[in-house]
């Protein structure tokens, strides 16, 4: 992968991240995917599971690898999570789920993945 694809692969993993966070994730899940704030019925690691593989899916789909569909999931998962619990900050939040486009490409342009 050249540089010009590095560029192309992060700019889609952040349109991505974009869409994902936003015009795709409802009130229903904003709120249901954090236990503070439950939805009657169904379980915050539902929603927040769901919201994950969104993420996940569209990552994959920027990609085109499982393998960083799956790390997406994870990672997408694990920041939400320790947003939800005060941990970090919103903007922590959101740097750091930047970052882990960073690293998938970083890992692509090297051969990792």
């Amino acid at each position: 992968m050249m540089t010009d694809g590095f560029l192309v692969s992060l700019a889609l993993l952040i349109f991505g991240h974009a869409l994902g966070d936003y015009p795709l994730q409802t009130d229903f899940m904003a709120r249901g995917k954090n236990w503070k704030t439950p939805v009657p019925g169904v379980p915050w690691y539902y929603l927040l599971g769901a919201h994950s593989i969104v993420h996940g899916g569209l990552a994959g789909l920027a990609t085109g690898s499982l393998l960083v569909g799956i790390l997406e999931t994870a990672a997408h998962f694990l920041i939400d999570s320790l947003k939800n619990s005060g941990i970090i900050s919103i903007h922590a939040d959101q740097a750091l789920h930047i970052a882990c486009k960073v690293v998938w490409v970083a890992m692509m342009v090297g051969g990792l993945i």
